[in-house]
């Protein structure tokens, strides 16, 4: 008879924050060194589950709280079967985050909010996706943090600084907080 270990518990970290932030970046830094332990990670990219999950969404307020809502439901499923989920997602409105946050309370799933909190002037610089370029050349409207809104969490579980320190040091920050919380 194979006998199993202590199952880990799982929980979700909801990195939230301007587009170019470096939410993705960070995950994946951290989810890297998370699997080099031995951990069960998972990355919820938001461009990725856009493209498959909730693709025909667009991006009315209406959209973007139904693929919120959606994101949340598998990364709360995920965590209660003992996946660390690490979900780098815009998720702009309050309102939207804060019901993702009830439903792991309600099932007693771990739920961090943290936020990515670049400003949208380094964004804009960095502008990996080229959003920026074609917001200001007319080319696109309804960019987050521009002009539609981005609520930034008012008492986030850590509050990253991206701009001002290194990948390595930003994906660090995230592994103390789940070392904190004793979730990794």
């Amino acid at each position: 008879m194979v006998r199993s270990g202590p199952r880990e518990s799982g929980a979700t970290v909801w990195l939230t924050g301007l587009p170019s932030a470096g939410k993705t970046t960070v995950a994946a830094a951290a989810a890297g060194r998370l699997r080099a332990a031995g951990r069960r990670v998972e990355v919820l990219d938001g461009d990725e589950i856009r493209a498959f999950l909730s693709a025909g969404l667009g991006f009315t307020r209406e959209d973007r709280h139904t693929n919120v809502q959606r994101i949340g439901f598998v990364a709360e499923l995920l965590s209660s079967h003992g996946v660390l989920v690490l979900v780098p997602v815009i998720a702009p409105y309050e309102e939207s985050r804060d019901a993702v946050r009830r439903r792991h309370e309600a099932s007693g799933t771990p739920y961090l909010e943290v936020h990515v909190a670049t400003p949208v002037q380094v964004c804009s610089g960095r502008d990996v996706k080229g959003l920026y370029a074609k917001q200001a050349a007319g080319e696109l409207t309804g960019l987050t943090g521009v002009d539609d809104p981005y609520e930034p969490p008012t008492d986030p579980d850590l509050r990253i600084a991206a701009h001002r320190q290194s990948v390595d040091e930003s994906a660090q920050a995230l592994l103390d907080l789940l070392k904190r919380r004793g979730i990794a």
